[in-house]
C-alpha cells in the first residue's frame, strides 16, 4: 500500500485550536482566576476562528496526518455545529459559574480541548485516531462534570461518568482489537476493503469480526447515551452544573453522532445487512425509554436527559435507513437538535429563586403570568421537541421518518411516530404547568443579558426555521454525499 503523506493542510483547524488551547492554559497560569472571563471570551473568539477555518476548507475530500484524518463536506458540517455548541456552553456559563462560585479559567480551556477531541472524532478514519480523539474528549468531560468539587452529587456524577466511560472504551478497544486482528488493518478503508469480498455471503464474514462490530456499536452508543447504554445520563445530566448538562446535551452528542455514522458507513458499510438490525433494536429502545422514563421525572435536567436519550433514537433511525437520505435527515436532525437544546437549558440555567439555582418542573409553575417572554421561549422549545408543526422539530423528523419510509423501514417509523405521542406528554405537561398551575415562589426578573440573547436567536431559528429551511438541507444533503462517493 502506498504511504500516505503527513499533509497538515486539511487538518489546520484541528492545529490551530491545539495550539490556541495550550496558549490559553498558559495565559491562564500566568494570569491567575482573575483572568476567567478573560480566557473565557478568548476562548469563545477562538472557537469562532476555528469554525471560519473550518467553513473556508476545501469541500473536497482529502486525507491528512499519514491517512489518519479525513477531512470532507460531512464533517465540516457536524464541526461548525460542534464548535458552535461549544461556544454557546461558554457563553452560558459565565454569569452562572460567577454566581455559583465555581468560576476558574480551566473551564473554557477544558472546553477548548474536549471540542478538539470531538472534531478529531469526526475526522478520524482510522480506529487508532478515533479512539485518540474520544479519549481526549472524554478526559476533558470526566473533569467538567465534577467540576463543582465542593457537591456531593457534582463529584458524585463525575465519578459515574469517569467508571461507566472507562467500561465503555474498554468495549470499544476490545471491539476495536477483534477487528484488527481479522480484517489485518486498523484503517477505515483497509477494513471496507478487506471485507468487501465477503459481505454479500453472509456465512463467509468472520465471527471476529461481527463480534468487533457489535463492541464497536456498544462502545459508540454508550457515547451517544443510546439505552440500552444511557445508564449515566440521568445521574450525571442531574449532577453536573447546568452549564455543563447543557454542553453535555449539544456538543458531544452531536460529535458522537457524526462517529457513530463514520464508523457505520465507511469501514463497515458493506455489513449494513448484519449491524442494521443492531441499530434497529437501539433506536426502538432508546425512543421508547425516551417517550416513557421521562414521564416520571420530577427534576427538569433529569427530564432533558431522558429526552436527550429519545432524541437520539431518532436520529439513529436515519443510520438504519442508510444512504444520503438516511445521513443527510441525521445531520439536518442534529443541528436542529442544537437550538431546540440551548433554547431549553437557557431557561433552565434562568431558573433562580431568591438568587438560588432552583431545578424542579414544578419551580416553572406560573412562569406565563411572571416571566411570558422566558416562558414562550421555553414553550417553544418543549413543542419543537414533542415534533408539532410548524416549528423546526416537526421538519427534522419529518425528514428523519421519510428516510426510513423510504428505505422499507415502516415499523421503525411508525414506532417514531408514537414514541413523539407518547412523549408529547411530558413536554406539554411543562407548559401546562408554566401556564396553568399557580405560581408558588417567583423565579427571580432579571436574566443574563448573554443568556438572554442566546435565547432569543435559538427560539427565533425554533420557530421560523420552517420558513427558510433550504440551506440547511441543502448543506445536510450535501453533507450526507460526500459519505457516499460516485
Amino acid at each position: 500500500m502506498t504511504p500516505v503523506p503527513l499533509n497538515l493542510g486539511p487538518a489546520q483547524p484541528e492545529l490551530f485550536l491545539a495550539a490556541s488551547g495550550l496558549a490559553l492554559l498558559l495565559y491562564g497560569v500566568l494570569t491567575g482566576e482573575k483572568s476567567t472571563r478573560q480566557v473565557s471570551w478568548l476562548a469563545i473568539i477562538v472557537l469562532a476562528v476555528t469554525a471560519l477555518l473550518v467553513s473556508t476548507s476545501p469541500a473536497t475530500r482529502t486525507l491528512a496526518l499519514s491517512g489518519l484524518f479525513v477531512a470532507d463536506a460531512f464533517g465540516a458540517f457536524m464541526k461548525l455545529f460542534v464548535l458552535l455548541g461549544a461556544a454557546l456552553g461558554i457563553v452560558l456559563s459565565l454569569d452562572y459559574n460567577r454566581r455559583e462560585e465555581i468560576e476558574r479559567f480551566e473551564f473554557p480551556v477544558l472546553i477548548v480541548f474536549a471540542t478538539l477531541g470531538m472534531m478529531l472524532m469526526i475526522s478520524a478514519t482510522d480506529l487508532i485516531s478515533l479512539y485518540l480523539g474520544l479519549e481526549l474528549q472524554s478526559l476533558s468531560l470526566y473533569v467538567v462534570a465534577a467540576f463543582r468539587r465542593d457537591s456531593v452529587k457534582s463529584t458524585e456524577a463525575g465519578l459515574k461518568y469517569f467508571v461507566l466511560g472507562a467500561l465503555s472504551s474498554g468495549m470499544l478497544l476490545y471491539g476495536a482489537s477483534l477487528v484488527y486482528g481479522f480484517s489485518g488493518s486498523t484503517s477505515f478503508a483497509a477494513i471496507a476493503k478487506a471485507l468487501a469480498p465477503v459481505a454479500t455471503d453472509p456465512a463467509q464474514v468472520p465471527l471476529g469480526i461481527l463480534f468487533g462490530v457489535v463492541f464497536l456499536v456498544a462502545g459508540l452508543a454508550f457515547k451517544v447515551s443510546a439505552a440500552p447504554f444511557h445508564m449515566w445520563t440521568p445521574d450525571v445530566y442531574e449532577g453536573a452544573p447546568t452549564p455543563v448538562t447543557a454542553f453535555f446535551a449539544i456538543a458531544p452528542k452531536i460529535a458522537a453522532t457524526a462517529l457513530f455514522v463514520r464508523v457505520m458507513v465507511e469501514p463497515f458499510g458493506p455489513l449494513a445487512q448484519h449491524w442494521q438490525q443492531i441499530i434497529w433494536l437501539i433506536a426502538v429502545l432508546s425512543m421508547i425509554v425516551g417517550a416513557f422514563a421521562a414521564i416520571w421525572q420530577t427534576n427538569v435536567k433529569r427530564l432533558m436527559a431522558y429526552s436527550s436519550i429519545g432524541h437520539v433514537g431518532y436520529a439513529l433511525i436515519g443510520l438504519v435507513a442508510g444512504g444520503k437520505s438516511g445521513v443527510g435527515a441525521i445531520a439536518l436532525y442534529m443541528a436542529v437538535y442544537l437550538f431546540m437544546n440551548v433554547a431549553a437549558f437557557a431557561v433552565i440555567l434562568s431558573m433562580r429563586q431568591k438568587g438560588r439555582a432552583v431545578e424542579q418542573i414544578q419551580d416553572l409553575a406560573g412562569l406565563w403570568k411572571s416571566h411570558p417572554m422566558m416562558a414562550g421561549a421555553l414553550g417553544i422549545a418543549m413543542f419543537a421537541m414533542a415534533g408539532i408543526p410548524p416549528l423546526a422539530g416537526f421538519l427534522s423528523k419529518f425528514y428523519i421518518f421519510e428516510a426510513a419510509v423510504r428505505s422499507g423501514f415502516y415499523v421503525l417509523a411508525v414506532v417514531g411516530v408514537l414514541t413523539s405521542v407518547f412523549g408529547a406528554f411530558y413536554y406539554l405537561r411543562i407548559v401546562k404547568i408554566m401556564c396553568f398551575d399557580e405560581p408558588g415562589e417567583v423565579i427571580d426578573k432579571p436574566i443574563d443579558p448573554a443568556v438572554g440573547a442566546v435565547l432569543g436567536v435559538a427560539s427565533l431559528f425554533t420557530l421560523f426555521f420552517i420558513l427558510w429551511p433550504a440551506p440547511l438541507i441543502r448543506a445536510a444533503t450535501t453533507a450526507a454525499a460526500s459519505l457516499f462517493p460516485g
